[in-house]
């Protein structure tokens, strides 16, 4: 099998993209796969750690202000179709699979010329505008949650498949959560809360979690913290009184383990998070990002409060005050912190990688 995933931008959209190459080559050892995606996005150096080569056009997102700006990125993007038109005809795919990004159009128009088959991957809760776009262009669009299926309209064929997640439910008994929390200094039997913000961090989150701490609002519960790479060093000089039951570090590498031994999650609402929440079965607090496009991170939040799994604090209502007494809310009654992390579980979706595969051999075989 020959294939082309286009994917770039965030971790959120290149992530899965590596995720379906792996299952292919899981399965078909001697499958080739390159990914198409651009110069300035995460897929530079997450594709390449993944193993697989990685080809790079010109992209950009389409912008309703005219501007000097906005043309040149329109005359980029046109080239981009035309760079993305000659790797499809050089390459000769069986199949041309978009997991977000601006450079789906491109991966779509060239495979479209070719009449190669395509195939779009949707993680969202609210599909993006490429999504839109190029509903009516794709064969079979993928999505991540059953939310997204009737947002997506004159599209040929969506399927519910669920987002694929390196995260798993690793069934921790008691005496391994402990075991976690005592490795990373903190006590074994008081309930821990795992805060994070992305790779980049997300300030208002961070900015409430400082004043939480420097107030010793965390009294009944203790914190094991990810501020992001950018910063950690702000929130170390902003942290005025000692730290105690608090675990600050840069990054989580081992956050299967962390998020499986925790009580309770404070995030943004990104759809792998949701994701990965709903598969350890944890409650939550999501802080959605504000600004993003179609609103998605709230959307995407939704899809767990509103199976009564998850409170949502806007980032512009969110206090160190608001934040501690929804934290106490949920983790001081433990049969309600449960309840929440078993309708956490309803919306996991299993088999996530088989799902995929299969809907590219339907595919393919048609």
């Amino acid at each position: 099998m020959k294939v082309i995933i286009a994917a770039a931008g965030t971790a959120g959209h290149i992530n899965p993209g590596i995720a379906i190459a792996n299952k292919i080559k899981k399965e078909q050892p001697s499958s080739e796969i390159i990914f198409l995606g651009t110069d300035r996005g995460l897929e530079r150096d997450l594709v390449s750690r993944a193993g697989y080569e990685l080809k790079t056009v010109e992209a950009y997102g389409l912008s309703k202000k005219i501007s000097i700006e906005t043309v040149s990125k329109m005359l980029k993007t046109a080239k981009g179709i035309k760079q993305a038109k000659k790797i499809v005809k050089d390459f000769k795919p069986d199949i041309v699979i978009g997991t977000g990004g601006y450079i789906c159009g491109s991966a779509i128009l060239a495979a479209n010329k070719y009449k190669v088959p395509t195939m779009l991957h949707e993680s969202n809760a609210f599909p993006g505008k490429a999504v839109e776009m190029l509903a009516k262009k794709v064969d079979t669009i993928l999505v991540g949650f059953k939310e997204a299926k009737s947002r997506i309209i004159k599209a040929k064929n969506v399927v519910v498949t669920g987002n694929p997640t390196k995260i798993q439910d690793l069934k921790l008994d008691n005496i391994q959560k402990n075991k976690i929390k005592k490795e990373m200094g903190l006590k074994e039997n008081k309930p821990m809360v795992l805060v994070f913000g992305g790779s980049q961090g997300a300030k208002a989150i961070n900015d409430a979690i400082t004043e939480l701490i420097n107030k010793k609002l965390n009294n009944d519960y203790q914190i094991i913290w990810a501020p992001g790479n950018l910063q950690f060093d702000i929130v170390k000089r902003n942290i005025k009184s000692k730290l105690e039951g608090v675990k600050i570090v840069p990054y989580i590498y081992n956050m299967e383990e962390i998020m499986n031994a925790c009580d309770l999650i404070i995030s943004r609402s990104g759809a792998m998070t949701i994701t990965e929440v709903s598969t350890v079965g944890k409650p939550a607090i999501f802080i959605p990002l504000p600004g993003v496009s179609q609103n998605h991170q709230e959307y995407n939040a939704k899809v767990l409060e509103n199976v009564n799994a998850a409170k949502i604090i806007l980032n512009k209502d969110l206090t160190a005050e608001l934040l501690n007494n929804t934290i106490r809310d949920i983790i001081i009654d433990t049969n309600k912190a449960k309840e929440m992390g078993k309708n956490a579980k309803k919306v996991a979706i299993s088999n996530v990688e088989d799902k995929i595969y299969e809907e590219i051999l339907k595919l393919i075989k048609k």
